[in-house]
């Protein structure tokens, strides 16, 4: 039995020593700016100030206005008194969904005029589908209900489920803060509301905002006592009715108060609680990084609006960017960004430029599953080298591929036009072998020629790796070679069905010490330059050096100053490496895309930034005798506008 029981622990010990972590849904890296969701007061200048409106904001501190600060949604539309206060914002589980809960209520109506909320939900933070949930005639037992105020939402975990949460009050009683599980269209509540949180002293309490920390879940309210303000109690089970409530009022002001929402700043561990100073008509921000003592910043944030009662998300630059396409971007909004260019992680970058389509196509390695654990394969396409899109998986190794199911890593594609049709062969790495898929498109379906294609060292190499394919078509004479190899340069001519090569022409390239894979190969003006990788992608010292050759296969004449590009300490950017390259159809304007370490903390990540990689683009430049100038790689990116 001993034997048996040691057996199993080591058998268990395995397994989740060999599991793949995969990656989060929205890494911390690509969240980059604010979505600030609010409601307006009556100076607002609108008559329609009970509606949700939209800031936002590139740190946190400053805000700018969308919409010329008008409602982004109309009241009318969605609710049934006609005006919605309180909104409050959540990312979804998977990362791209997003619900939002509101108060359908005008205050003109009375404090007391309200029985409803307002659910909503979205894919892109445009686009809202709403449903009114009434309280009082969906639910027995609320006759006496007066009014449901500041609904939010929050996924429990433990339930699987996305909760609502809302104070209500019941004819004399005080105002108590509830809870009911939504559906899963996020279309109606599964049951009556249950009683979330009572203060021990039985006295009314609002405008609850749950945010989870270290497994804890921290209620932020505002108490309605003789002193009201805003207060915190914790929980380790949301729906446990065990809360630990702490004494200390947390608002930095004498002012009335009220709405507090609490959110972490981006690639901190710094966390903002703020609140709605009502009747003074402005904002407090307080920071804080134990969610128990704040310390207010008010010399530190700025709003060319006015708001209300409202929340505050964290954003990737694509959301970012689809606000802004939407609404305009505010006139003193700084500079965006364009590196990364794929938000996740994403490595070993492989560039198209598709004469069927007109388009770009970036091929990656899938990033971020521990120890290079990916299994498929995705592709992005853009017309215009800034803005991407998301194709989807292309290949999977798992569904797709009989001869490997692990390690789906460094593709390369050419597209071949074959009888007068176009063709896209795609070279991929798995299971450290080399294979090939066929597609009559750049976004596939992509079919596996159902066995490796590179299994084997080429004859006298004892060490490395058979990986990282490239694909090269030499315009001179029109043959097309593969290049592979992991401490060893190799390279064959394919055959004329693409997926098979002449052996007889397969040789091994002398490279110096500094190659150790990624080889990449273009031709400029008489010139075939060959590009590889030096050193180990986890190094923060990875980067890609060139040798120039008169012939496809070499020998290769390797520079003094050979550096293509290399890390930027000053900048916060390192591991730059295992590119390739595209030049811009028609002119001699070509660019860089590489991969790098996460930013702005890869360098702090150790080991796992080297399997936490991210994709960005810079120009590459020749001088007048055709030296490649080194790249300065860029947080800015590029810009080539659509032709």
């Amino acid at each position: 039995m001993k034997k048996l029981t040691t057996v199993l622990a080591l058998y268990i010990a395995t397994f989740f020593a060999n599991a793949q972590q995969a990656p989060e849904a929205v890494p911390d890296k690509d969240l980059n700016a604010y979505l600030f969701v609010y409601f307006a007061g009556k100076d607002a200048g609108n008559a329609n100030h009970e509606a949700v409106r939209y800031a936002i904001s590139p740190d946190g501190y400053h805000y700018y206005a969308l919409n010329s600060n008008l409602p982004v949604l109309d009241s009318k539309v969605i609710s049934t008194t006609g005006g919605v206060r309180d909104p409050h914002i959540l990312r979804g589980k998977d990362g791209k969904t997003f619900y939002m809960a509101c108060t359908d209520m005008v205050a003109a109506k009375g404090w007391d005029s309200n029985r409803a909320m307002v659910l909503l939900k979205s894919t892109d933070l445009i686009n809202w589908t709403s449903t009114v949930i009434n309280i009082q005639t969906t639910y027995p037992g609320n006759a006496d209900l007066k009014r449901v105020w500041a609904p939010q939402t929050i996924y429990d975990e433990k339930a699987g489920k996305y909760m609502v949460y809302f104070s209500m009050k019941h004819g004399d009683g005080p105002d108590t803060i509830y809870y009911a599980y939504a559906n899963k269209d996020f279309t109606a509540l599964e049951a009556a509301p249950k009683p979330l949180f009572i203060p021990k002293n039985g006295k009314a309490c609002i405008d609850g905002d749950i945010i989870e920390k270290d497994g804890v879940f921290n209620l932020f309210y505002k108490t309605e006592t003789e002193t009201p303000g805003i207060k915190v109690a914790t929980t380790t089970d949301l729906t446990s009715g065990h809360w630990k409530e702490f004494p200390e009022y947390l608002q930095q002001t004498k002012d009335a108060v009220e709405g507090a929402g609490v959110f972490k700043l981006n690639h901190s561990d710094e966390y903002i609680l703020m609140y709605d100073v009502y009747k003074s008509g402005k904002y407090q921000f307080t920071k804080s990084t134990c969610l128990q003592h704040f310390t207010a910043i008010d010399n530190e944030v700025t709003m060319d609006f006015h708001p209300r009662h409202g929340t505050i998300l964290p954003i990737t630059r694509s959301e970012l960017k689809g606000l802004i396409a939407k609404w305009g971007k505010p006139a003193a909004y700084p500079q965006i960004n364009n590196n990364p260019v794929l938000e996740g992680f994403y490595a070993d970058p492989e560039i198209l430029y598709s004469n069927k389509t007109g388009k770009y196509y970036i091929y990656p390695t899938s990033d971020g599953f521990d120890n290079w654990g990916g299994y498929y394969f995705k592709t992005f396409s853009s017309d215009n080298l800034k803005d991407w899109k998301d194709e989807g998986v292309i290949l999977d190794l798992k569904k797709d591929v009989s001869w490997a199911k692990a390690n789906a890593w460094a593709p390369c594609i050419v597209e071949k036009k074959i009888k007068g049709k176009y063709k896209y062969f795609y070279y991929f790495t798995g299971a450290k072998k080399i294979g090939v898929a066929v597609s009559d498109n750049p976004t596939g379906p992509f079919l596996d020629s159902g066995k490796a294609l590179i299994d084997f060292k080429p004859e006298g190499i004892t060490r490395g790796q058979e990986i990282d394919p490239d694909v090269f078509t030499d315009p001179k004479s029109g043959k097309t070679y593969l290049y592979w190899g992991n401490s060893y340069m190799a390279v064959a001519e394919l055959n004329d069905d693409m997926v098979s090569i002449k052996k007889e022409t397969l040789k091994t390239l002398n490279i110096d010490k500094t190659f150790r894979e990624g080889t990449y190969v273009i031709y400029r003006k008489g010139t075939y330059y060959f590009m590889w990788s030096e050193d180990d992608t986890r190094s923060p010292n990875y980067k890609v050096r060139y040798g120039t050759a008169k012939s496809p296969t070499g020998p290769i004449t390797i520079a003094e100053n050979n550096i293509v590009i290399q890390a930027d300490k000053e900048q916060g950017i390192y591991g730059t490496g295992h590119h390739s390259v595209v030049q811009v159809p028609g002119k001699d304007e070509w660019y860089i895309v590489y991969h790098r370490f996460p930013y702005p903390n890869g360098q702090d990540m150790g080991p796992s930034a080297g399997y936490h990689r991210e994709v960005c683009i810079d120009k590459l430049e020749f001088d007048k005798n055709g030296n490649i100038l080194q790249v300065k790689p860029t947080l800015q990116g590029v810009s080539l506008e659509k032709k």
